[in-house]
């Protein structure tokens, strides 16, 4: 018989909180999909063939494939002042990076929509600068709602990507300047690619973290931009119909599992034979 080693010993705990706290209640919603209201497969019938369903998913993948290309996007720039400028401009960069997560989503969100709504500030300063005749909308849309999960998320993705930008040689950047390469030729064909995996990770985390929103999507979207989280709520407690929505989070959970595994049998380093 095997034995154990001291150090796996100290993994029991910890893989008996998850086992309590993450697979216990999931094997508890996938007995509600298949119970009620009454056993069988039709709840996940209805998840996959009810055109509003199908609409809430399709929204909410679309609404997390941008907030994720805005959140990286904007996480990269910011990370490399964070890694490669000034120390003066690393500390602002950290303390920008930092602060909002003493900010609550809730906060975050009615900050927002204070600044966003057509009574707003932005709309109410742009009208008294006559830069505007008519205020924008730009809440109770998916327009808002991207802005505050963008807002919320940049955070996140900010990590991982310094942790790939902190492993770059700077002799291969400063070799491909000295073959002429230009410094937009050389961020994009050079440090890019050399920040692949932690852009990918920072994609993951983002994206992950996207489809699970209930509240940003809830204020700022008015109603009129459902996400998963916020049907799965509804479903539960305005609707009653727990197998549903039991329903919807196997099929959201198995989705982002499948799609996680892809992404990291694609983004796993080739092992040379």
């Amino acid at each position: 018989m095997p034995r154990i080693s001291r150090p796996a010993l100290l993994l029991v705990p910890l893989l008996g909180f998850m086992v309590l706290t993450y697979l216990v209640p999931f094997l508890g919603i996938v007995q509600w999909s298949v119970t009620l209201p009454e056993p069988g497969l039709d709840q996940y019938r209805a998840a996959l063939s009810d055109p509003l369903v199908l609409s809430v998913f399709l929204r909410t993948f679309r609404i997390c494939a941008v907030v994720t290309a805005v959140s990286v996007a904007s996480a990269d720039m910011i990370t490399v002042l964070w890694v490669r400028g000034s120390p003066a401009q690393r500390l602002a960069v950290e303390l920008c990076i930092l602060i909002p997560f003493w900010i609550s989503v809730l906060t975050r969100a009615f900050g927002w929509l204070a600044l966003l709504s057509t009574k707003g500030i932005l709309n109410t300063w742009s009208q008294s600068l006559g830069l505007l005749s008519e205020p924008l909308t730009m809440v109770r849309n998916e327009f808002g709602v991207i802005v505050g999960m963008a807002h919320f998320l940049i955070p996140f993705a900010a990590f991982p990507l310094a942790s790939a930008m902190r492993t770059v040689d700077e002799r291969i950047l400063l070799a491909a300047r000295g073959m002429g390469a230009s410094r937009s030729r050389v961020f994009f064909q050079v440090f890019v690619p050399m920040t692949a995996a932690g852009i990918l990770g920072a994609g993951l985390v983002v994206f992950v973290f996207a489809l699970g929103f209930f509240v940003t999507p809830a204020i700022l979207g008015g109603g009129r931009s459902v996400m998963a989280a916020e049907l799965i709520y509804l479903r539960v407690f305005q609707s009653p119909n727990w197998g549903l929505a039991a329903a919807i989070s196997v099929v959201m959970m198995v989705g982002v599992g499948g799609l996680l595994a892809l992404l990291m049998r694609q983004a796993r380093p080739a092992v040379p034979k």
